[in-house]
């Protein structure tokens, strides 16, 4: 019975390998961008498209975001190992070797594309890695170390993913996709600028022009209520750009105003407690806003 330890000691090792691998890919973004995905698809067939095509499209879409969210843990490897938050990565902690790591990523691409090219159609592929590209040379390798503009232009590939789920439906792109798209790129810099007044030791500490790192928690409050009340707004424009009915103008309307008033907050309690407040919410307001909908469509068209 010897050889019962080697077994279990090997399907450990094996068990942390696939881990590891899964890490690479920050499963928790790619459920965001999931998020986005499915309900623009909705919206865009004004009704329930088919189950193969949400099926293949999500699975694509997740392929190319893990690809892309793993090279950016290869490039970003040394930053990882000086901030707090992200010292457990695998490239930081040896499980996985850069080489491995970009092997993967990179496989992760190939297939993304190919799987959306045959099983969808090629401008859905086309623009998953698109915003691949664009988040490695634009953000990660370019913007991300030189710039507190970082995360507000480099925010565009996460916004990617409305066009990808418009375009599978639709096979084109229009007004309303882009105006989706430009919900998710005005969202994204107050979401991650109130996360990283958290982290923003771990900035400094890393060289990373974050605006929190390189300004003061009231400037950056400024900056998020900013953005905010102008996300408001694009979220209502899309509203009359994507015909939508009366669910989607009341959830808007009620979320943003939650999501201004904790921006509020944020400028009248510049701490790290309060920032954190505003990152958690601005999952939520996100995640409901693209329920919402969805759910209007639902409703008027069903």
């Amino acid at each position: 019975m010897s050889f019962l330890p080697a077994i279990s000691r090997e399907a450990t090792s094996r068990g942390l390998k696939v881990r590891a691998y899964v890490a690479l890919t920050k499963p928790r973004i790619i459920e965001l961008l999931l998020v986005t995905t499915l309900p623009t698809m909705f919206v865009a067939r004004r009704g329930v498209p088919s189950l193969a095509l949400m099926a293949t499209t999500l699975l694509g879409g997740a392929l190319a975001a893990g690809g892309a969210n793993a090279i950016n843990m290869v490039v970003d490897r040394d930053i990882d190992k000086v901030m707090h938050r992200t010292r457990n990565r695998p490239l930081v902690t040896g499980e996985m070797t850069p080489l491995a790591a970009m092997v993967f990523a990179v496989a992760l691409e190939v297939l993304a594309f190919v799987e959306l090219a045959w099983a969808v159609n090629v401008l859905s592929a086309i623009l998953a890695v698109s915003a691949t590209l664009f988040y490695v040379f634009v953000y990660t390798l370019w913007l991300k170390r030189n710039s507190p503009q970082n995360i507000v232009i480099g925010g565009a590939a996460g916004a990617v993913p409305v066009l990808v789920g418009w375009a599978a439906v639709t096979d084109r792109l229009g007004w309303a996709p882009l105006v989706l798209f430009a919900v998710i790129f005005i969202w994204t810099p107050p979401h991650f600028w109130a996360l990283a007044i958290r982290y923003r030791d771990d900035y400094k500490a890393a060289h990373v022009p974050m605006l929190p790192a390189v300004a003061s928690i009231r400037r950056t409050a400024r900056q998020i209520l900013l953005y905010t009340v102008v996300l408001v707004a694009v979220s209502l424009l899309f509203a009359f750009v994507g015909h939508m009915g009366a669910l989607y103008w009341s959830a808007a309307a009620l979320l943003g105003a939650v999501f201004i008033a904790h921006a509020v907050r944020l400028l009248r309690e510049p701490t790290a407690k309060v920032a954190m407040g505003v990152f958690k919410y601005s999952i939520t307001y996100l995640t409901l806003l693209f329920v919402a909908m969805a759910g209007d469509v639902l409703v008027r068209y069903h």
